[in-house]
Protein backbone atom coordinates (compact mmCIF):
# COMPACT_ATOMS: atom_id res chain seq x y z
CA UNK A 1 0.00 0.00 0.00
CA UNK A 2 1.74 3.64 -1.28
CA UNK A 3 2.01 6.09 1.65
CA UNK A 4 0.11 9.00 1.40
CA UNK A 5 1.60 12.54 0.78
CA UNK A 6 -0.65 15.00 2.52
CA UNK A 7 -0.39 18.74 2.20
CA UNK A 8 -1.40 21.35 4.57
CA UNK A 9 -0.57 25.29 4.48
CA UNK A 10 -1.75 25.42 1.20
CA UNK A 11 -1.86 28.86 0.11
CA UNK A 12 -1.22 30.89 -3.70
CA UNK A 13 0.69 33.46 -4.79
CA UNK A 14 -0.09 34.51 -8.34
CA UNK A 15 -0.33 31.03 -10.73
CA UNK A 16 1.72 29.56 -7.74
CA UNK A 17 0.08 26.76 -5.19
CA UNK A 18 2.64 26.87 -2.32
CA UNK A 19 2.14 23.55 -0.01
CA UNK A 20 3.32 22.16 3.09
CA UNK A 21 4.29 18.09 2.98
CA UNK A 22 6.54 16.04 4.87
CA UNK A 23 8.96 14.09 2.86
CA UNK A 24 8.28 10.22 2.82
CA UNK A 25 12.26 9.20 2.79
CA UNK A 26 13.76 11.68 5.32
CA UNK A 27 10.59 12.77 7.41
CA UNK A 28 11.37 16.45 7.20
CA UNK A 29 9.22 19.02 5.80
CA UNK A 30 9.35 20.45 2.79
CA UNK A 31 7.61 23.01 0.98
CA UNK A 32 6.40 22.65 -2.76
CA UNK A 33 5.76 25.70 -5.08
CA UNK A 34 3.68 24.49 -8.24
CA UNK A 35 2.44 26.72 -11.02
CA UNK A 36 -0.74 25.50 -11.96
CA UNK A 37 -0.69 27.94 -15.28
CA UNK A 38 -1.74 25.61 -18.37
CA UNK A 39 1.31 23.88 -19.80
CA UNK A 40 3.89 25.57 -17.47
CA UNK A 41 4.86 22.72 -15.40
CA UNK A 42 7.53 24.18 -13.03
CA UNK A 43 7.44 22.85 -9.84
CA UNK A 44 10.09 22.85 -6.94
CA UNK A 45 10.79 21.31 -3.25
CA UNK A 46 12.03 23.92 -1.02
CA UNK A 47 13.85 23.44 3.10
CA UNK A 48 11.90 26.68 3.97
CA UNK A 49 8.60 28.45 3.58
CA UNK A 50 10.04 31.65 2.93
CA UNK A 51 12.15 29.82 -0.04
CA UNK A 52 9.24 28.76 -1.59
CA UNK A 53 7.30 32.22 -1.52
CA UNK A 54 10.11 33.97 -2.92
CA UNK A 55 10.61 31.50 -5.92
CA UNK A 56 6.73 31.56 -5.96
CA UNK A 57 6.93 35.75 -6.43
CA UNK A 58 9.46 35.96 -8.94
CA UNK A 59 8.62 32.79 -11.10
CA UNK A 60 7.58 33.97 -15.03
CA UNK A 61 5.73 31.42 -17.52
CA UNK A 62 7.17 30.97 -20.31
CA UNK A 63 4.42 29.78 -22.53
CA UNK A 64 4.54 30.64 -26.25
Amino acid sequence: MPARDFFHSVERIGPVQIGTHRNRRTGQTSHAAVCTAERCGWSADYGSRSAAQLAARTHRCHIR
